[in-house]
């Protein structure tokens, strides 16, 4: 992959781990043209912080990745041939198919995720394999339309963006993904995170 024109648009919304800081020294040296940073003063939900950064994208396609590094940004030129190779709206890392894999979760994580996944194969037969994941790339028109019919927050929002994708006869392409817990910081998820997961998911069941 080569020529690629790109921005990296920074949303952090009152993380704990020092992300704002560290972003503003980035914006120093590579430039506002480069790092726009964008933060919001507490957390809102994955959602309305996917809306607040579409509005600031220039770009054709958005690529949606953790900053911790989670996400290791050796696999976007993957994501991109992957999507120039089937002309998918969406190309969603997968930690379950491939040589994908998560590292650095203890086993009552790793159980929570598969779980999480394994209920919402049967339940909402999405037709993609890792549906509580959030490395993405989308054309960022369809991403705009996939949220406007999105109710979900939190942790099911990125399951119901799959589901609501399908609904609108998007095409959706995987990659496999190592996913590698955060160094620095502390993970979010909670016992309220995984009830409100069940409830959203339940939700989906009920209105898809």
């Amino acid at each position: 992959v080569t020529a690629i024109n790109y921005e990296i648009i920074i949303i952090d919304d009152g993380s704990p781990d020092g992300t704002r800081e560290v972003a503003e020294q980035l914006e120093k040296i590579y430039g506002s043209d480069r790092i726009l940073l964008r933060p919001r003063e507490k957390k809102l939900g994955l959602g309305t912080a996917y809306i607040h950064g579409i509005k600031h994208a220039t770009g054709n396609y958005i690529i949606i990745m953790d900053a911790d590094l989670s996400h290791h940004p050796k696999f976007i030129p993957e994501f991109i041939r992957k999507q120039k190779e089937g002309n998918f709206d969406i190309v969603s890392g997968t930690r379950y198919k491939g040589n994908g894999g998560v590292y650095g979760w203890d086993l009552k994580r790793k159980l929570i995720s598969r779980g999480a996944n394994f209920i919402t194969q049967i339940l909402l037969r999405p037709g993609a394999s890792d549906l509580t994941g959030s490395f993405r790339l989308y054309r960022k028109e369809v991403l705009q339309k996939i949220i406007e019919s999105c109710v979900s927050k939190g942790y099911v929002f990125q399951m119901e963006v799959i589901v609501r994708a399908r609904q609108l006869g998007c095409t959706v392409g995987e990659v496999p993904i190592s996913f590698v817990d955060r160094v620095y910081g502390e993970s979010k998820l909670g016992g309220n995170e995984i009830v409100s997961f069940l409830k959203g998911l339940l939700t989906l069941f009920a209105t898809t």
